[in-house]
């Protein structure tokens, strides 16, 4: 499924990534070489292919993290296609805002930062009340379970599962139509992992166009429409 008007809400035309490392005499590891992909409204993608092949570089620079060699990144954003390649930085920031949510295997937070307003801050950027924004976390968090006592504290002393599962609240809260998701269920046990795998699959349903790095194998079975193999990699002097 597309936009309404056939258009995907993210697509690569010939994207491409290298790196040189320059204590290795130069060499040029060209990670990505043409990347051909479309996802559209209600789709999710799961990236395939073994570790190296650049899972993660392809998330990085769809996310503009990476600022790619050559080739477009084509985002559905505010009724138009932006190419996030060419998007002027204070666009790129408000397609991010708005449009290009990006769930990390890692919580990078300020310390001292309770949990809940951690969470509620996507929404609070975007000017909703702080309120309403704390109680839309609170109710996410509740169905993540993390414990109300944890709410008040900073999340960089929770353990792996429990940082993830305030990364992933935070990356679902403002139901960004784009989802970048890397990894959702490496650090959860059992029930949490079903946990996430159903709200990410309530994403998919109301039309998020969802692009995951998943290894789990009940995991990529549950949320996966459909799946995209990245070629091997390269070296070049």
């Amino acid at each position: 499924m597309t936009h309404d008007d056939g258009t995907p809400m993210i697509e690569t035309r010939g994207l491409s990534k290298s790196f040189t490392l320059h204590v290795q005499g130069e060499i040029k590891l060209a990670v990505l070489a043409g990347v051909d992909l479309s996802v559209g409204a209600g789709e999710c993608v799961v990236l395939d292919g073994p570790s190296g092949v650049g899972k993660s570089t392809l998330m990085r620079t769809l996310y503009g993290n990476y600022r790619a060699d050559a080739g477009a990144i084509l985002v559905r954003h505010a009724g138009s296609q932006v190419d996030l390649v060419t998007a002027s930085p204070r666009l790129a920031l408000d397609l991010r805002r708005r449009t290009l949510g990006y769930i990390s295997q890692f919580l990078r937070v300020i310390p001292r930062v309770p949990t809940l307003e951690v969470v509620a801050e996507p929404l609070r950027v975007r000017g909703l009340d702080g309120q309403e924004a704390r109680e839309r976390a609170g109710a996410l968090l509740e169905r993540l379970a993390l414990p109300h006592r944890l709410w008040s504290l900073s999340p960089v002393t929770f353990s792996g599962g429990e940082q993830q599962r305030v990364n992933i609240a935070r990356g679902l809260l403002a139901a960004h139509p784009i989802l970048l998701v890397d990894e959702p269920t490496a650090s959860l046990d059992a029930a949490n992992r079903s946990i996430v795998v159903t709200l990410l699959q309530e994403a998919r349903a109301a039309g998020t166009a969802i692009v995951a790095i998943c290894h789990d194998p009940a995991a990529r079975e549950a949320l996966a429409t459909r799946f995209y193999s990245l070629p091997s990699r390269e070296l070049a002097a």
